[in-house]
């Protein structure tokens, strides 16, 4: 049978794709400007070639004004290919000064191995003892003639430039990385689900293998649901990053950017294998609610009951983030104190059953069908994410592993969703094609 891949890697019938095929240039825009205010360093996002795929945000006055003069703005354009160079060839940022003395970083944005663009910017001056951290200087590689130091407007101007941390910079670096990267991820994943599909249902059409065709297109599809994660979300920690970057100490930042980048790591890990390990899926669910905890603050509260003996228990991948998100979204954020969210495991003997619930409104009993079906609005969007974990459930285990959902439908009864699924089963039996 075949792989599902063609010779390039890409699945077959999916074409590669730009940076700009793959996402809107508003939002990797927005997600820009926001983070250059923010944290006070200069960014551009390039294609392969340099070319600016984005409008430059908080470049500085002197950066601008020089880059004016032909033979100095060669000289940058010639740093900034150095180091986006350096970054590909070790898949993180490089941290160089520019041939001004300023430092700059530059980090590859790769999708499935592919070099698509990158994220530099920079423009600062470290401050402190940073100042003797050992970078790669090109300003040592041009020739010291004309040099733009003997412009009086260019050295007041460059005397204006930012103070900035190494660690701080390095944290900013790391977070463009990630977050531009999980972008492009979440997008390519609905262009491979939109492709898999529509060649699914041309085969479909012309082919006589009905069975083989069928179990292709069950699986695309659970591929796709693999990869839904709500975009919302990223904003609101890109916001919380930000403020942090501006008001706390690194230490904090720090901790905040790790705990995203586990998450990220988490979501898009790349496995033949539909299931993890049940500690594995809690550590998931503790970064996002931390991540809450920093932007909803003391507005609720978390109670989580694992028994340290269901750890190694394999637990089909994605199915308990979107569930507590969900309490997130309808019962803590509406109110501004008293949330409560309870997730608890134990077994039957058979099965694992894991309670997650919430002490919100609840929900009708017409508005719990359109959530199981996916076609429950939530602002302008569907809510799937609930919808996603039953199907997956459904088909793994059979119809008697479906979601349950239990609510009163009365103020601070709240919503209880139970998921249930076999403590020993043979994951072979559910390896997939690895088609992404």
């Amino acid at each position: 049978m075949s792989s599902g891949k063609s010779v390039t890697g890409e699945p077959e019938g999916v074409t590669r794709k730009s940076l700009v095929d793959l996402i809107s240039v508003d939002v990797l825009q927005k997600v820009q400007d926001d983070f250059s205010d923010a944290v006070g360093v200069a960014i551009v996002i390039v294609d392969p070639d340099g070319v600016p795929v984005t409008k430059p945000s908080g470049f500085t006055s002197f950066c601008n004004t020089i880059r004016q003069t032909e033979k100095f703005r060669e000289r940058c354009f010639h740093c900034d290919a150095v180091g986006g160079r350096i970054a590909l060839s070790t898949g993180e940022p490089s941290i160089y000064k520019c041939h001004c003395g300023l430092v700059d970083f530059a980090a590859p944005i790769t999708m499935k191995g592919h070099y698509i663009g990158a994220v530099v910017g920079g423009q600062v001056k470290l401050t402190g003892d940073d100042k003797d951290v050992k970078l790669e200087d090109m300003s040592t590689i041009f020739a010291t003639a004309e040099s733009w130091k003997e412009d009086a407007n260019l050295l007041s101007l460059h005397s204006e430039t930012w103070d900035i941390s190494y660690k701080r910079l390095r944290s900013a670096a790391f977070s463009l990385l990630n977050i531009a990267s999980y972008l492009v991820e979440e997008s390519y994943s609905n262009v491979v689900s939109q492709e898999l599909y529509s060649k699914n249902l041309r085969l479909m059409e012309e082919s006589k293998r009905r069975v083989e065709l069928e179990k292709s297109l069950r699986e695309s599809e659970l591929q796709a649901l693999s990869y839904q994660v709500n975009p919302h979300f990223l904003f609101n920690v890109l916001n919380t990053i930000s403020r942090l970057a501006l008001i706390e100490n690194a230490d904090e930042t720090e901790r905040t950017v790790h705990a995203f980048a586990d998450m990220m790591r988490y979501v898009l890990k790349k496995s033949g294998s539909q299931f993890a390990p049940l500690a594995t899926e809690v550590e998931h669910v503790r970064n996002y609610l931390y991540l809450q905890q920093l932007r909803l603050g003391d507005r609720f509260e978390i109670k989580i009951d694992v028994p340290e003996a269901f750890n190694d228990v394999l637990c089909p991948f994605m199915v308990l983030q979107p569930i507590v998100e969900n309490c997130i979204n309808y019962a803590v954020e509406p109110r501004q104190e008293g949330g409560v969210i309870d997730l608890c495991a134990y077994s039957d003997g058979q099965d694992i059953i894991i309670d997650i619930e919430d002490n919100g409104e609840g929900i009708t009993p017409k508005r719990k069908q359109a959530v199981l079906k996916g076609e429950a609005d939530h602002g302008d969007r569907k809510s799937i994410g609930v919808h996603n974990v039953d199907s997956r459930l459904r088909h793994f285990f059979g119809d008697d592993y479906a979601l349950e959902m239990v609510s009163p439908y009365r103020n601070g009864k709240g919503t209880l969703v139970r998921i249930r699924f076999p403590m020993e089963f043979d994951p072979c039996k559910f390896l997939m094609v690895d088609k992404v």
